[in-house]
């Protein structure tokens, strides 16, 4: 175990855990698949709003706004900005349709707009990329939970994944909802302490902080370049963050699910407008405290130096490391100017390296330490860090379960959307004999189905790593389908002239244009990627529904876009 995690830590962690499995035990029951699913269409608003905030909010969220935050600039927070520029169509446009539609599953909706092909497509596409969201959302959670737990990774994946299944199996989509609300709690408190605890160890307090973090920056808030490398520009922050938002919170059945528990549509609104204010809170303030961070690490750069070593070591081991190379050269030629004769790479072990960059960074200012950190991509140890040096014990506990608590809410949710789009978009629409006859088989049959779903999720956590920057990875798959897939809602709700095959084959290009757009440019920033899968989608599917398609029975009705669905719904009342 680390120096750093006391026993109170651990029996912080240990509580969290023996709650949230508390809370699935005193839930459990769910004799009816209404329930199981849907909660009976009973939960309120704050419930909806706090759960649809925590489970799309996930442990990679978590440090990659503080780490985005300490190694370039404060322009990520757009991303707010651009989520409250998507909220009307989320409140006006897709919640009223699912209500008034009265669908179990967003996916529901295209089938009877279009073709149950569409409905299969979309559906089976969220299910392959939210079990591979869940993996590596669960793979960065263990990567930093082990950091400062000093417990094995795959000791942590299964652990956090096997109490997720636990409780989800047991409770349905109540226990989902009720744990998410508390672990929304955790990992704000934990932000809220963890900001505090900076701001009185920054030189100056808060001043100090925007002092020095803002000394020298010119793009500080907002940076227009063009430039497609450049992690979260400011156009390409909005325009992605508001299509990805779209897609999340109005198109995902992770959100639609918790639309659906609610008692009425006001409730969903107003908690998706609760869910908004959570946000509001949360991203700035993990951006602050990746501010602080850099403000706390600029004045005691020799506290960061050891991990930076050990990290710089490690990224030696792999031959084709450049970055790592040219530290470590650069570190050996100030030690030989130092000392006035060669220096031999046999002699850069850990011991003499760690001496040479205390040095090395004391005279030439934490400024060379912070982009010499940037450049090896460590920027996400400096909040591990502060947390072992500066945590109280019990505090440390608390974070370990907030990234527990962020990363449970993805598991918990994401295997019982994914079992639900299962259970109602295939088995019951395209194998209906296999659906049991009683309440009693029905509950068996969805919770072996949810244990395979999660069991899937914790294997590909396992071995997630191997593919590279997990965050990375997750935003550009998220987006390669993502992007048509919200695109296939907006055509359908508000083009009248598309037909199912055109959707269909459109939404296909799309994704290729996207994964091909991915292969050839590797180093553009993940969310450019969105409106690429989106506006090829849409404009293909525009396209390709000039193919002609034999006319069906129902040819002849008005097609079911959000203008018509309103209308029927207002003379049907």
């Amino acid at each position: 175990m680390s120096e750093s995690f006391h026993w109170l830590d651990h029996l912080v962690v240990l509580g969290y855990l023996a709650v949230s499995i508390g809370l699935g035990i005193y839930l459990r029951g769910q004799s009816t698949r209404e329930e199981f699913f849907q909660a009976s269409g009973s939960m309120g608003r704050v419930t909806v709003g706090l759960s649809v905030m925590a489970t799309l909010f996930s442990a990679n969220s978590f440090m990659m706004y503080p780490s985005t935050a300490y190694a370039a600039s404060l322009t990520a927070g757009a991303a707010v900005i651009a989520f409250w520029a998507m909220a009307p169509v989320v409140v006006w446009v897709f919640i009223p349709v699912y209500s008034r539609l009265k669908c179990k599953t967003a996916y529901e909706y295209l089938e009877q707009r279009f073709h149950i092909s569409v409905r299969c497509l979309a559906s089976g596409l969220f299910i392959l990329l939210r079990i591979g969201w869940m993996a590596s959302a669960t793979y960065a959670a263990s990567v930093a939970i082990s950091g400062i737990s000093g417990v094995d990774q795959i000791v942590v994946i299964i652990s956090l994944g096997a109490v997720a299944i636990f409780y989800t199996m047991l409770g349905g989509l109540r226990a989902v909802m009720w744990t998410d609300v508390l672990q929304f709690f955790i990992f704000a408190g934990t932000i809220v302490f963890a900001l505090g605890l900076l701001i009185s160890q920054a030189d100056g307090g808060l001043s100090g902080i925007v002092e020095t973090y803002s000394k020298g920056r010119t793009d500080l808030l907002v940076n227009w370049t063009l430039d497609p490398t450049f992690r979260f520009a400011t156009l390409a922050t909005l325009v992605g963050s508001f299509l990805e938002g779209l897609s999340a919170f109005g198109a995902d059945q992770v959100a639609v699910q918790r639309y659906i528990a609610a008692r009425d549509v006001k409730t969903s609104q107003s908690g998706f407008l609760i869910n908004m204010l959570g946000l509001s809170f949360i991203v700035p303030s993990l951006l602050c405290i990746g501010a602080g961070l850099f403000a706390y690490f600029e004045h005691h750069p020799e506290t960061l130096v050891p991990v930076f070593v050990e990290k710089l070591q490690e990224e030696l081991q792999d031959t084709e490391a450049s970055a790592a190379q040219n530290v470590r050269d650069h570190l050996l030629d100030f030690q030989k100017q130092q000392s006035g004769k060669q220096i031999s790479t046999s002699d850069d072990g850990p011991e003499s390296l760690e001496q040479t960059a205390q040095q090395h960074y004391a005279k030439d200012g934490p400024e060379r330490l912070h982009d010499d950190m940037v450049m090896l991509g460590l920027q996400d140890q400096a909040l591990p860090t502060f947390v072992r040096l500066k945590f109280p014990p019990g505090v440390v506990g608390l974070l370990v379960a907030a990234l527990m608590a962020a990363t449970m809410s993805s598991i918990d949710s994401g295997i019982h959307s994914v079992t639900t789009a299962i259970v109602v978009d295939f088995r019951d629409r395209l194998f209906p004999s296999l659906r049991p006859a009683t309440d009693a088989g029905e509950m068996r049959v969805a919770r072996i189905i949810l244990f395979i779903v999660g069991a899937l999720a914790v294997v590909l956590a396992c071995f997630v790593g191997e593919l590279g920057d997990v965050f990375d990875v997750a935003k550009k798959s998220t987006a390669a389908f993502g992007g048509p897939l919200l695109a296939v809602f907006i055509v359908g709700l508000f083009m009248t002239r598309v037909t199912w095959l055109g959707v269909l084959l459109g939404t296909f290009g799309g994704a290729a244009i996207t994964a091909w757009a991915m292969y050839a440019h590797p180093d553009w920033f993940s969310l450019l990627f969105w409106p690429i899968g989106f506006f090829s989608a849409i404009g293909l599917s525009v396209i390709l529904s000039l193919i002609p398609v034999p006319k069906s029975p129902d040819s002849d009705k008005l097609p079911l876009t959000w203008s018509t669905v309103m209308r029927d719904s207002k003379s049907a009342s």
